[in-house]
């Protein structure tokens, strides 16, 4: 029991005496927790004693000696944040070899590469870069000629980066990567001449697009025209041979030509759709009475 009660004693100090002690160290600055990606400097009497860049708990007693007793009350600590920034600057007038005034969007990576120099040697050393970005980037970029500036975006992106990073460098900053993302035309009456320019080109493309389906198939028209008339010319040409062979395969048996003839004969008179008229035989008078009228109803008219 009493050993319970010992450990239940120890477990409260420890849980309520750990903290009180640790935040009294840290009042009396005797150490500092530093974050990922972080950087504290450490300036006493107007001088910079030190930094910390690793990652942890730092006792600064053994960094600073009889220091770190009087930093908290007469120094003082700047946390600078060392993570990876980035910025884009949009539409940077420049003017291309022809003379046409263009937009240029430039993206940047930066983070800090020295905090002592970030935060004593320029008062906006974020400004000061994005200045100096856009100043090498119109300086650099300007009298390019238009069809590399439209196309040729990566030795952009490096001639700027090649002149900013070594002057970034003394403001305590470090360029990262460096892209041109965007190029555009700035005045609004260049963009619709190439406007009107593209969509007559479009037209014009449009059109001997057309008019060559329409000459090729004039030509594969004509072609199968030609040949169809050939063909039809061979076969009208072809057609008396084969009948007149026919014909003399036919009159070399009497009899088989008789009966032909007879039989076309017929075929003709029943598609010419004549009147027949029976008679009993031996009636000639008849026969030649039907036959005056019959010529006086198609006889021609009289001229009075």
């Amino acid at each position: 029991m009493d050993i319970l009660i010992f450990a239940g004693i120890g477990f409260a100090a420890c849980l309520v005496g750990v903290p009180l002690i640790l935040g009294l160290f840290r009042v009396l600055g005797l150490y500092t927790i530093v974050e990922e990606r972080q950087c504290q400097v450490f300036v006493l009497f107007g001088k910079v004693i030190g930094t910390i860049d690793e990652p942890g708990l730092h006792f600064l007693f053994t960094k600073f000696g009889w220091r770190a007793l009087i930093m908290r009350w007469m120094g003082k600590k700047y946390e600078v944040d060392m993570q990876l920034d980035q910025r884009y600057l949009r539409s940077l007038g420049v003017n291309s070899e022809e003379g046409a005034p263009m937009g240029i969007g430039v993206w940047y990576e930066m983070f800090i590469s020295d905090p002592t120099a970030y935060l004593f040697k320029n008062s906006d050393p974020e400004g000061s870069l994005a200045a100096n970005v856009a100043n090498s980037a119109v300086r650099s970029l300007s009298n390019m000629p238009l069809d590399d500036m439209l196309v040729d975006r990566h030795s952009m992106s490096q001639a700027v980066r090649s002149e900013v990073s070594p002057k970034s460098h003394a403001w305590g900053y470090q360029l990262g990567s460096v892209y041109i993302r965007k190029v555009h035309f700035r005045d609004h009456g260049m963009i619709r001449e190439i406007e009107a320019k593209v969509v007559n080109r479009l037209r014009q493309v449009t059109s001997a697009i057309k008019q060559d389906g329409a000459n090729r198939v004039s030509v594969i028209a004509s072609a199968a025209e030609r040949k169809s008339s050939v063909e039809f010319a061979r076969a009208a040409a072809m057609r008396p041979d084969i009948v007149g062979q026919a014909l003399k395969e036919i009159s070399a048996d009497p009899d088989v030509a008789q009966s032909l003839f007879e039989a076309l004969e017929a075929d003709a008179i029943l598609e010419g759709h004549s009147k027949i008229t029976w008679l009993p035989k031996g009636s000639h008078e008849l026969a030649a009475f039907l036959a005056s009228n019959d010529q006086k109803q198609i006889s021609p008219p009289s001229d009075s």
